[in-house]
């Protein structure tokens, strides 16, 4: 890295902490979505008032979209002088709910030695933030660079990211002749490089039943008891079988390097009562119990194989228990992604890290997904990663929060990324 490019990003520091303390100030609670739109007018008035020319896209139709909660996304460019390839820098801009355990006020954005605290510091505010920072920088040492810079806030990542980067990949956005270079600053670790994750496959499971007086439930036909057959059958063959399996891929925890799935929720028989209602339940045999699982699978599992191993063993219920029936119907679908280790966006980084932290970076893959997803499947640019300051750990956490220092060693090896792709 130049000296001099250094000097810049380590002048920003107070700038850095005040950014990221403005953006966590702004509660964009997911779900709901609140607040999109306060977040990207604040990206829009600081990018457009350092040349960048900014776009608002609210996702129309988009799931969880609404007049009440927009979906809103902000894509920011900076063309320079001169032919070359674009860099773009995406963070989501939604977090989670707060949660208990806090002792810290988890919007005050409270800045406590090297840590800010607050919810979103580390997933992702904070890279973002970093990534402004490191561009920022990047055009006031170089103003003549070639190529362009894009940063962009979206929506939704938490839930998805189906009102946010899958929107503008469906827009063209991510089009590989449009942008060459993509990297998502997820809370990762500053010195590793993520190159994509496993895929997941959320389902829903009824079993089906006869209601009946809880007193004679030999008139009736229990669906939770159907259930209970289903996890047996789970724990007795499909457990097995998914912990023989592993993946090349270098997913964190080791533990994830193999085939899950957990039982999300459960829910059979009578709907809970409300909170003021003191009376007993009814005596009824439930017809109904419905479970919701998260199937994570791994690159080198096909999508029909996961889905058909299911069905496989309800199939086989259904034709050795008595009376047993069964729907399924799928909710999400997202197939694993990994960028190659010799991409250019993956090799750049590499050395960036190298220059400024005098490491060699651990090459790794997230066992869940983030929007990375999008860009390859609907955006088909398979040059990405995820490269962001924070510890994994820490998200959705309470007490969350992010050190100023890993931002500001995240922010450097941005900058020596930009210099090393932008300045030919």
């Amino acid at each position: 890295m130049s000296d001099a490019l250094f000097t810049r990003i380590n002048a920003k520091r107070d700038d850095l902490i005040a950014l990221t303390q403005d953006l966590i100030r702004i509660p964009t609670l997911n779900p709901p979505g609140e607040n999109y739109r306060e977040i990207c007018e604040y990206l829009d008035a600081r990018l457009s008032a350092k040349g960048f020319e900014t776009q608002l896209v609210r996702a129309h139709g988009a799931p969880g979209d609404s007049d009440r909660y927009p979906r809103w996304n902000i894509v920011a460019r900076r063309e320079g002088p001169r032919a070359g390839d674009c860099v773009h820098f995406n963070s989501h801009t939604d977090v989670v709910e707060v949660g208990a355990g806090w002792t810290r006020d988890p919007f005050g954005a409270e800045l406590d030695g090297d840590r800010i605290y607050g919810r979103g510091t580390c997933d992702m505010k904070g890279g973002l933030a970093a990534s402004i920072i490191a561009a920022e920088a990047f055009l006031e040492e170089y103003p003549d660079f070639a190529g362009a810079i894009e940063i962009s806030g979206t929506a939704d990542e938490e839930s998805g990211g189906y009102g946010g980067v899958a929107y503008l990949a469906e827009r063209g956005f991510f089009d590989p002749a449009r942008v060459q270079h993509v990297i998502i600053p997820e809370p990762l670790g500053k010195d590793r490089i993520c190159l994509g994750h496993r895929g997941a496959w959320w389902a829903e499971i009824e079993t089906k039943g006869e209601i009946a007086h809880g007193s004679m439930p030999f008139l009736g036909d229990c669906a939770i008891r159907h259930m209970g057959a289903v996890i047996d059958a789970f724990e007795d063959r499909l457990y097995p079988a998914m912990a023989a399996r592993h993946t090349e891929m270098p997913v964190v925890p080791v533990e994830a390097r193999q085939s899950t799935l957990n039982i999300n929720s459960i829910h059979g028989g009578e709907e809970e009562a409300p909170e003021d209602y003191s009376g007993l339940p009814a005596p009824c045999v439930p017809d109904s119990c419905r479970m919701i699982i998260d199937r994570r699978y791994l690159v080198e599992e096909r999508y029909d194989e996961v889905r058909g191993e299911v069905v496989a063993i309800l199939e086989d219920l259904k034709a050795n228990r008595p009376r047993f029936d069964y729907a399924i119907r799928d909710i999400n679908r997202i197939n694993p992604s990994m960028t190659d280790k010799g991409a250019p966006v993956v090799t750049t980084v590499h050395a960036a890290i190298r220059d400024v932290l005098g490491a060699e970076a651990a090459y790794i893959a997230s066992p869940g997904s983030y929007d990375q997803k999008h860009i390859d499947r609907i955006g088909t640019l398979k040059n990405c990663i995820a490269y962001g300051p924070g510890v994994l750990e820490l998200a959705h956490k309470p007490d969350e929060w992010i050190g100023v220092t890993d931002m500001l060693d995240s922010a450097r090896v941005m900058g020596r990324t930009l210099e090393r792709l932008l300045l030919g």
